[in-house]
């Protein structure tokens, strides 16, 4: 069992900046591949970034250029950093780990693992 805990989110003015953190504590992330996903008022959860255990990324084309995703195996934490935030990436920021090699998943039913979320809004 691995428990996810996300922090980082708040309140940022379009154009701002905002990291993310997924931490896990009492546990090891490293072959773990790693999810950012985000479910907006009224809308499906979607993919944001992915994060394979050997370090390769994958991107949502609506966050390329903007977020960059990575990981700390020491630390146990995977980042999300999202600059040049707009009003429509308000949403409630998940993480998710895939015990797995390879490319990263980006399908949110193989990740098994998911944190509670944080909230992240930003104003226009």
């Amino acid at each position: 069992q691995v428990r996810l805990v996300e922090s980082g989110g708040g309140l940022v003015q379009s154009g701002g900046s905002l990291r993310l953190s997924c931490a896990a504590p009492g546990s090891t992330l490293a072959r773990y591949a790693i999810g950012w996903f985000r479910q907006a008022p009224g809308k499906e959860r979607e993919g944001v970034s992915w994060i394979a255990s050997d370090g390769r990324t994958e991107y949502a084309d609506s966050v390329k250029g903007r977020f960059t995703i990575s990981r700390d195996n020491a630390k146990d934490t995977v980042y999300l950093q999202m600059n040049n935030l707009q009003p429509e990436d308000t949403a409630v920021y998940y993480c998710a780990a895939d015990f797995s090699q390879g490319p990263p998943p980006t399908q949110e039913y193989l990740y098994d693992y998911w944190g509670q979320g944080t909230q992240v809004t930003v104003s226009s």
